[in-house]
């Protein structure tokens, strides 16, 4: 009688090795230099001492009328940050890149666990604790013994479900977009953070304001809709329990925890795609390629020739380009925002509307610089001035192509944000004098100071040319400053004399008339300098 076959061996747990990996990639990058050391221990210190902070403060919030409110607003805002840091950091945690897993023989279920556990160390996720315990203080007490207990059970399941809940969210949005974020329109993407970062801080910095004008309650509508919405329904359960709703907190509570099954589900679905479908992201396909290299639809609205071609090129670099995209999105969310949010608070004048020209029109200095070494190539095709003042002013249409209706917008936007319809001429034309004063300077040092624009990392000036930028800018806003000096004299003026204000309509096709006449003359004036200037323009902005 043959032996039983014996049973096949168990496989090992991999959660235990997942974990390990992560801490001995953390410990290996620590190891690279003192530099990254110390700014790991500095980052890691800060980001602590903000949370006890935080946590201090949550604990204070206890008791106080609104209190839930805010707590539950500010667990949303900690799942949005898991949810959009993967995109905008991907390099930010090496294990957040699954593919590296792949020719592992590893299953997703298995995985999912190891990966989901080994999420939890590290900074941001000791980080989120801290402010999950602090939230769930603030909010579990009741009336009575019993709404006490039921809400400090809740409180104590409430905080790892959350936490739970955030990572899941991290990971999956990661996986799902793991392709895009090892792409170039990934590291579009990443150029683009710091932007969104700050536009984010310029909100919440305002929000702050109104609630230290206006106190917590205002808070009360937004947090009756986000309290449904996971991982904040979970905290909102908390509250809901010690009111003694025990229907709504049960509802609440079990919001999070299909959240938490369903992004595992989405996580686990995204892995296995991944893991076993070929990676065609850099791949095109041949009719793509056709359509490519056919003509656009905005090409066939632009001026024939060369003109239409500058342009193009022009607003592809728009798109296309990190740094000139990055650029752009500054400029046309602070022209928004600066007049718009004074608006608001009732503090402002239409006359701050001019600032969404001036942002725009500061795009264009430097005009060569986005260029790079590619700029060879333009160069090989100005064989006089009148190819530099053609080219000039191609560059000079595309910018007025989102320019013009973009500043016109934001001036009317702000009008009817005050109510200052009698201000509106006078507003638009100040403002289209600006851009075409921008514009003539912008030109002028686009040629006389030109400087490279480095492709990788941060830095929008190469090393050892910041003073070079510093001065095409600086220097050329003030001169855009004097040069609508005539027009600023006119507005105060009429504003000023007996019978001014009848006609401060004339403000408008004057402002408007001068801006095209003195941007037409710094492009005219621009061009021989420029036609005189190509290989020390070429040899400046190819250095980065």
């Amino acid at each position: 009688m043959s032996a039983p076959a014996p049973a096949p061996a168990s496989a090992p747990a991999i959660t235990p090795v997942v974990i390990r990996l992560k801490l001995s990639l953390l410990r290996n990058g620590l190891r690279q230099s003192g530099g990254r050391r110390a700014a790991y221990i500095t980052s890691a210190v800060v980001a602590l001492l903000f949370a006890a902070l935080q946590l201090i403060g949550l604990i204070v919030l206890r008791r106080v009328d609104h209190a839930e409110s805010l707590v539950v607003l500010l667990v949303a805002v900690l799942a949005l940050g898991w949810a959009v840091m993967p995109l905008f950091f991907p390099g930010g945690d090496e294990t957040l890149d699954p593919t590296r897993l792949v020719m592992l023989p590893l299953r997703p279920r298995p995985l999912v666990r190891a990966l989901l556990l080994a999420s939890l160390v590290g900074i941001g996720p000791l980080f989120t604790l801290c402010m999950l315990v602090g939230s769930v203080i603030a909010v579990a007490h009741g009336g009575t013994a019993i709404t006490v207990a039921v809400s400090a059970v809740l409180a104590v399941l409430a905080v790892p479900l959350a936490l739970l809940v955030c990572v899941a969210l991290a990971r999956a949005v990661a996986t799902a977009n793991v392709r895009l974020l090892t792409s170039r329109k990934g590291r579009d993407l990443a150029v683009l953070s710091g932007l969104l970062i700050a536009i984010g801080a310029q909100l919440v910095n305002f929000g702050a304001q109104r609630l230290g004008s206006s106190g917590l309650e205002q808070l009360q509508p937004v947090a009756d809709v986000v309290r449904w919405i996971p991982p904040a329904s979970a905290i909102g359960a908390v509250h809901s329990a010690g009111e003694g709703s025990y229907g709504t907190a049960v509802a609440q509570f079990a919001l999070s925890v299909g959240a938490l099954v369903a992004l595992l589900a989405l996580w686990s679905r995204s892995l296995t795609r991944l893991m076993t479908s070929p990676d065609g992201s850099t791949l095109q396909s041949g009719e793509a390629a056709v359509r490519d290299r056919a003509s656009t639809g905005l090409a066939r609205l632009l001026p024939a020739g060369r003109t239409g071609t500058a342009m193009e090129r022009s607003l592809r670099y728009v798109w296309r380009d990190p740094k000139t995209k990055a650029a752009w999105v500054t400029s046309l969310a602070i022209g928004l925002i600066v007049p718009v949010f004074n608006a608001w608070q009732g503090t402002g004048s239409v006359y701050f509307a001019c600032f969404a020209a001036g942002m725009l029109g500061i795009l264009m200095y430097n005009q060569f610089g986005q260029d790079t070494s590619a700029f060879w190539m333009v160069a090989m095709t100005i064989a006089g001035t009148r190819d530099a003042y053609v080219e000039l002013r191609a560059r000079a249409l595309a910018l007025l192509l989102i320019t013009l209706p973009y500043s016109t917008l934001v001036t009317v936007l702000t009008t009817a944000m005050l109510g200052d319809w009698p201000r509106l001429p006078e507003a638009l034309g100040m403002s289209f004098a600006l851009l075409g004063a921008m514009l003539a300077t912008g030109a002028w040092t686009s040629a006389r100071f030109p400087y490279s624009i480095p492709q990788e990392g941060y830095k929008n000036v190469a090393p050892g040319q910041t003073g070079l930028a510093w001065i095409s800018i600086f220097g050329g806003m003030v001169a855009a400053a004097l040069l609508c000096a005539p027009v600023i004299a006119l507005t105060i003026w009429l504003n000023v004399s007996a019978g001014g204000e009848d006609r401060t309509w004339l403000l408008f096709p004057v402002g408007t008339a001068y801006g095209a006449a003195i941007g037409l003359l710094g492009l005219r004036l621009a061009a021989p300098r420029t036609a005189r200037r190509l290989p020390e323009i070429l040899t400046a902005v190819s250095k980065g």
